[in-house]
């Protein structure tokens, strides 16, 4: 028996359930080409179709018009997902649900204020949409990266990963907090030219860092609990 244990390890067929076992507690995401098309996906139908149905509606019938024709194809958008597959992706729902405020505020009144305050708004609305969800089962930023980038967890439970989450998804309630907060002064603060380069600018600055801050934050986290990242298999 001794001798057919040693033979079995030494032919490698006592490794094989070892290694599945391994593989199993790795997270798992697609090879490089599918995942810029699984991203690019998800932010074509959340922010690609309405930014252009935006700008055709806006070109042939003003700015009103545009904002009615993107708040029309982002929730067209998600029935269609609605009705062929069950679901709605987390991204477009949060999409659907900033321009839907954002288009009541610009069409509620035509003063100029309240169409600037549409932008700390929207912010603000995100907050509330990822705290809600921070200290959950299900923290939004795990069910975004599942969705925008296919990110496949173990099978197995691991807390300190749901951690994680909870946390990244508190950040960035965080982010869109001090985002609001921020442009809610400069409105007051600046004239409208410079308020909108301005509120450009901070919007991207804080969203490229929240993202590598969150990017960082995650691989340390796997590292410490032992866990690696793959490419899926082709």
């Amino acid at each position: 028996m001794t001798v057919a244990t040693v033979r079995a390890r030494h032919d490698g067929a006592g490794s094989v359930p070892a290694a599945d076992a391994h593989m199993a507690e790795d997270l798992e995401i697609p090879r490089p080409l599918r995942l810029l098309l699984t991203a690019g996906w998800s932010l074509t139908e959340s922010v690609g179709l309405p930014v252009a149905a935006y700008v055709a509606g806006a070109w042939l019938a003003g700015r009103d018009a545009g904002l009615v024709a993107g708040l029309v194809a982002i929730w067209l958008t998600a029935v269609i997902r609605k009705v062929a597959t069950g679901s709605v992706p987390s991204l477009l729902t949060i999409s659907a649900i900033v321009l839907t405020v954002q288009t009541a505020v610009v069409l509620a009144t035509g003063e100029l204020w309240l169409f600037l305050l549409q932008f700390p708004l929207a912010n603000l609305c995100m907050c509330v949409v990822f705290a809600r969800t921070a200290s959950g089962p299900n923290p939004l930023v795990a069910r975004l990266a599942a969705e925008v980038v296919a990110l496949r967890q173990p099978g197995a439970h691991h807390p300190g990963l749901h951690r994680f989450f909870q946390g990244a998804t508190w950040l960035w309630a965080s982010i869109f907090l001090l985002l609001a907060a921020g442009l809610a002064v400069l409105m007051f603060t600046e004239p409208t030219g410079v308020f909108l380069m301005l509120s450009t600018v901070a919007t991207i600055v804080l969203v490229v860092a929240g993202t590598g801050a969150s990017t960082l934050w995650f691989l340390s986290v796997l590292r410490r609990l032992g866990l690696r990242l793959r490419f899926a298999p082709p």
